[in-house]
């Protein structure tokens, strides 16, 4: 038996019953003229309209616009008084030295001749020693040329990345075995 034959059996219901219930209504308050007059006035001038560039500023806002300003001026602050500091170190500097650029310079020409004299002695005993000039000569360039090497393979390995402290350690581990040996043979 369907669900249709047992409620045409049943009792029967007024029109009333039968009826949908009717929505709630909705009581207005407000007379209908006055129904627009809580709307915004967009031709007032309190009423701001938004530029259509602007997601693309960089600034879009006065609190953005201060907070710049703020930062540019603390930066500036901050460069004037590294100046400021750094012209004090040099004025104390300048102090200490005696003269600042000159005495420099006059410093730097000093280390120049020490250094070139160090070098003229060295081949002048290279060149008076004989047998031991030709060991210092072959011990020189054996020390530069297993330095160029190694730098060259470091490099090699720098450039693909691949320079770490075990590499570096073999490289002066190879240096450091070399000098021993150097040392022993030459005394």
């Amino acid at each position: 038996m369907s669900y249709a034959e047992v409620a045409s059996k049943g009792p029967k219901q007024t029109p009333e019953e039968a009826a949908a219930p009717q929505p709630p209504q909705v009581a207005s308050t407000t007379a209908p003229a006055s129904s627009t007059g809580s709307l915004i006035d967009v031709d007032a001038p309190s009423v701001r309209t938004v530029p259509s560039d602007f997601a693309s500023q960089d600034i879009q806002t006065d609190t953005q616009a201060a907070r710049i300003e703020r930062e540019d001026e603390a930066e500036a602050e901050r460069a004037e008084a590294d100046l400021a500091r750094k012209r004090a170190a040099a004025a104390a500097n300048n102090k200490k030295t005696g003269g600042g650029a000159a005495a420099a310079r006059k410093k730097v020409a000093a280390g120049v001749k020490r250094a070139e004299g160090w070098v003229a002695r060295q081949f002048g005993t290279i060149s008076e020693g004989g047998a031991a000039g030709g060991v210092a000569l072959v011990n020189m360039l054996a020390v530069v040329g297993l330095s160029g090497w190694l730098g060259y393979r470091a490099w090699g390995l720098y450039d693909r990345g691949r320079l770490g402290w075990r590499e570096l350690g073999l490289g002066l581990g190879v240096l450091g075995a070399v000098g021993a040996v150097e040392g022993v043979l030459v005394r």
